[in-house]
């Protein structure tokens, strides 16, 4: 009783659960404990490749499958002290004896080689051959097949090196690593480092390493050994790993390893998946095997990576321990089997809830489950060390549970004020693991700086590392909590330059730095920032903003190196016009802006042009100062001259007219050939001399300024004979206006009398009656060629021809027969005739063919209509345009326009009708809509002449026409005239 108090003083210490199920093997067809081992001498046992494996007294080496069925073959005629089973190939390696007293022999099995009775292939024989025969106290294999180490109770160690399956090459000589001595090899075990194959020798005394493929190197490792069956190699631990009575204790190649504190005497040490299992001595020792009392082993199952024991029972006389299948397998000395089962995570889990061992929980989650559920005890933690008021601990595990659970789930928690460094700590987190939001980012900053841990902010904001916080939400925070150095730092590192020059404008008022930081941004950004910012920077610093505008829009180059490598006029340049509007109330800095644009870039847009003369008439001068006037209107004259300037003529105009610039109104009306405007302007001030001086200068431009000036003095109640008189002989000169319109046009002067147009109505009575004259000697001109060419005609039809002509008009040989006659009168030798096209006078063809022509062209004439009302548009005297084209045969074919319906288009007379139209004369009569001037009627008569005569067309419509068409066109007749075929007059 006193000793197992002993024993279990050191357990208490260790957490302990029962996260194993213990039962008893049963056969599956009776339903009863398995029971094939009940009186069978177990001496040896190993488990792997789906097996079971069980060596006996008697020789026999016996396979358990996963349905308990039980195959047996004899390994050894007399017995079986050691088996060892390959993890890697389906190999077993047993120790035994087949006669008492003789050595020991060593045999390989290949359990995928069977013969017809299911016994394994045997592959090797080995002879441990000693002085004298020495019983095997443990072997192993190396599982690249190269070697196998068997240990003697003696104290030596043997090494078989080569291939351990392959019978005729055969194992070579044996290598001794450790002679004999005082203390039996306990443990032998094989582990692969890199290339090369390490073995563990363990002795009762000592623990010692071997580099096998470098002979002579070892490491003694400890001084103490095991007992035996107390050493196994753990992949876990990446070593061997021993038991004592004191602890357990484990060794890598090279050196010690961890060690732990567990008492008790150890009878067998196993290793199963990342837990050591443990059999202890429990019971009365051997010298108390007569006794009845029960031999009585406890098997511990310890979690070498948590540290807690998952499992301890007590069981009768344990003789082997097993791992097949995913669970243990406990021999006992009765024949009888267990099987310790494993229980599943969420098992294992609900005890430790229990029992509120969330950090065992946590750290079995880590070896044994997946992230989500270990997310899940963590939030299980979190919630219960918040319940208990420890919110320190409560947010370490929250923090964990970031990705996972909902961040404002935590932060609803925290929320209060007295729990704002728990906030932060998360919020913090959130950012780190880079899931947090801009809202997040938001509360984060707000924390720092209620606060007022200037250090955890600069660590924050200035830390040297990559975004991991909405950029323009920390900027915001920052800046409405006046923290405005921080906010610049993350607006000029993160190239944020909208905020950047939002807070050093509008906040710290750092115009300077402002307007240094636009000089060093690429061209896009410098112009779009200008526009924006542009108008605060010019009022602030007027001088500095402008040079960087004019450079902006020259020729930019950012400091630094950042607006390219271009040179010369391929470097980026901004629109001036766009800066213009900044410029309110620095109206010098503007001036000097524009002026420096003009110079460097002629070809300016007009808005550049506009502002400029704008502000140069805006430039008050003393109108007493005469060289000041001079010189201001010089210089807006020469920007208005200037022929590259591209201001805006109306712009200008108006502008001209707002400010009163004389000079530039009267140039911008000349430059648009604006001459009336120029006259009315000069009307409007009252300066006669400047009119009639206006009129002389671009009289010959626009002659209607005669009569817009007789216009302006007949409607004056000045006395402006004079004037009146100078306008009349003007008109007079150029015949501008017909005598009965300028009488209309004096009658509204009170102060003109007859006496003022005395002189110029008996002039023009005159000149009418020279024209009247002369057009009536003209007419009867015409009537006598006319009754000429009929009387003509009218002798060709009715009298024959004579011929007196001896002589060939041509070659004025005299006549021969053949010859041929024509009826103008010529005469030919026919041969003279020969090779041309057609027969036709020689000597008239040549007119006969003008004649034609212009008839064939006059009526192609016809078609163009739009020509004719273009000249018609254009022409001062609408009548003689009419008239002209009367004469010339183009209204031939009319189409009849009046109150009437209209009529459509008379073809067009083509040359199979010209030979009618010629001999019969037609007379059409016309009305034309002339516009306001006057209604034009004509009778038109054509006549042709054989052979190519003039065509006639006589025809009047007399009288002076209307007052309306007088007033329009002056005297004349209202229209009609005489037209012949080669061109008709109009009176």
């Amino acid at each position: 009783i006193i000793e197992a108090q002993e024993k279990y003083k050191m357990a208490a210490q260790i957490r302990r659960f029962t996260f194993f199920e213990k039962e008893v093997v049963k056969d599956p067809e009776t339903g009863q404990p398995f029971s094939a081992f009940q009186g069978v001498g177990v001496r040896a046992a190993a488990s792997g490749r789906g097996y079971l494996i069980i060596g006996d007294s008697e020789g026999f080496i016996h396979q358990i499958d996963r349905g308990l069925q039980l195959s047996t073959f004899q390994g050894f005629l007399y017995e079986v002290t050691e088996l060892y089973q390959l993890k890697r190939h389906n190999i077993l390696i047993g120790v035994g004896s087949d006669e008492e007293g003789i050595a020991p022999l060593v045999k390989v099995w290949d359990f995928d080689k069977v013969d017809r009775n299911g016994v394994p292939r045997l592959m090797r024989t080995i002879r441990v051959a000693r002085t004298r025969p020495v019983p095997v106290s443990s072997v192993a294999a190396s599982e690249d097949l190269n070697y196998i180490a068997v240990g003697l109770y003696d104290g030596s160690a043997l090494l078989y090196t080569g291939s351990v399956t392959r019978d005729r090459i055969g194992l070579k000589t044996s290598r001794v690593l450790r002679e004999s001595g005082s203390s039996p090899i306990t443990g032998l075990g094989f582990m692969q480092v890199g290339k090369e194959s390490v073995l563990f020798v363990t002795s009762s005394s000592q623990v010692t390493s071997y580099f096998v493929g470098r002979k002579g190197h070892q490491e003694d490792l400890d001084s103490l050994g095991a007992e035996l069956r107390c050493s196994v190699i753990s992949d876990s631990a990446q070593g061997l790993v021993v038991a004592r009575t004191e602890g357990i204790y484990a060794y890598e190649p090279q050196m010690r390893g961890f060690a732990l504190g567990f008492e008790g005497e150890k009878k067998m040490l196993k290793c199963f998946r990342d837990y050591l299992v443990i059999v202890g001595r429990e019971g009365p020792r051997a010298a108390d095997a007569a006794s009845s009392v029960s031999r009585i082993n406890t098997v511990t199952v310890y979690d070498t990576k948590n540290k807690f024991i998952a499992f301890a029972a007590g069981f009768n006389d344990v003789t082997q321990v097993m791992d097949e299948w995913g669970a243990l397998f406990v021999l006992t000395g009765d024949g009888k089997m267990y099987k310790l089962s494993e229980k599943d995570f969420q098992t294992k889990l609900e005890v430790l809830y229990r029992k509120h061992l969330y950090e065992i929980a946590i750290n079995l989650a880590k070896t044994q489950s997946t992230a989500g559920t270990l997310l899940d005890i963590y939030k299980v933690y979190a919630e219960h060390l918040y319940s208990k008021g420890n919110f320190n601990d409560a947010i370490a595990q929250y923090i964990k549970t970031i990705g996972s659970l909902e961040p404002s789930y935590v932060i609803r928690k925290f929320l209060d004020s007295q729990r704002i460094h728990n906030l932060t700590a998360y919020l913090k987190a959130l950012h780190d693991e880079e899931q947090a939001d801009r809202h997040h980012t938001t509360l984060l900053l707000n924390c720092y700086t209620k606060l007022k841990d200037k250090s955890m902010l600069d660590a924050f904001i200035m830390a040297d590392r990559n975004l991991n916080f909405d950029l323009e939400t920390a900027i915001k925070v920052c800046r409405h909590a006046g923290y405005f150095e921080h906010a610049v730092y993350l607006a000029k590192k993160f190239k944020q330059h909208d905020w950047y020059l939002k807070i050093q404008l509008e906040d710290v008022k750092q115009y300077q730095d402002a307007l240094d930081y636009i000089g060093t941004l690429p061209f896009e950004e410098a112009e779009k920032n200008m526009k924006a910012y542009g108008k605060e920077l010019v009022n602030q610093m007027p001088d500095a903003t402008t040079e960087l505008l004019m450079q902006l829009c020259t020729g930019y180059r950012a400091k630094g190196g950042a607006g390219g490598g271009e040179l010369g006029s391929s470097l980026p340049k901004a629109q001036p016009q766009d800066f213009i509007h900044i410029f309110v109330n620095q109206t010098a800095s503007l001036l000097k802006f524009l002026e420096h644009m003009v110079q460097q870039q002629p070809d300016s847009a007009p808005q550049v042009y506009d502002t400029l003369l704008e502000l140069y008439l805006q430039s008050g001068v003393d109108p007493n100062d005469a060289t000041a006037v001079q010189q201001h209107d010089i210089r807006v004259l020469d920007l208005l001259q200037n022929s590259a300037a591209k201001y805006d003529d109306h712009h200008a105009m108006v502008l001209a007219q707002v400010y009163d610039f004389k000079a530039g109104i009267l140039y911008l009306y000349e430059k648009a050939k604006q001459y009336q405007q120029i006259v009315q302007y000069y009307m409007e001030k009252n300066a006669y001399s400047e009119i009639i001086d206006a009129c002389k200068k671009y009289g010959t431009a626009d002659r209607n300024l005669w009569v817009q000036a007789l216009s302006y003095f007949a409607g004056k109640e000045d006395d402006c004979k004079t004037q009146i008189s100078e306008v009349l002989a003007h008109i007079d000169k150029r015949n501008l206006l017909p005598p009965l319109m300028v009488v209309d046009v004096l009658a509204r002067n009170s102060n003109a009398t007859l006496a003022v147009i005395k002189d110029y109505v008996t002039k023009r009575l005159q000149q009418e009656n020279q024209s009247i004259a002369e057009d009536e000697r003209r007419i009867r001109q015409y009537k006598q060629e006319t009754e000429q060419m009929r009387q003509q005609i009218h002798d060709l039809k009715t009298k024959a021809k004579v011929f007196q002509d001896m002589k060939c008009s041509c070659c004025k040989m005299p006549l021969e027969l053949p010859s041929v006659y024509f009826l103008c009168g010529c005469s030919y030798n026919q041969r003279c005739l020969v090779g041309l096209d057609r027969e036709e006078c020689i000597i008239h063809a040549e007119d006969r063919k003008k004649v034609l022509d212009v008839v064939d062209a006059q009526a192609d004439y016809a078609d163009h209509h739009e020509q004719f009302f273009k000249q018609l548009d254009a022409a001062q005297n609408r009548f003689g345009v009419v008239a002209n084209y009367f004469g010339k045969g183009v209204f031939n074919k009319i189409t009849i326009v009046g109150a009437g319906a209209a009529a459509g288009p008379t073809p067009s007379p083509g040359p199979a009708r010209r030979q009618q139209e010629r001999d019969e004369p037609e007379v059409r009569e016309i009305e034309l809509d002339l516009g306001p001037q006057a209604a034009l009627q004509v009778n038109v008569a054509s006549r042709a002449v054989s052979g190519g005569g003039y065509g006639a067309a006589p025809a009047r419509t007399g009288g002076y026409g209307s007052p309306a068409s007088r007033r329009a066109g002056g005297y004349g007749g209202g229209g009609g005239g005489y037209g012949g075929g080669r061109g008709g007059y109009g009176s």
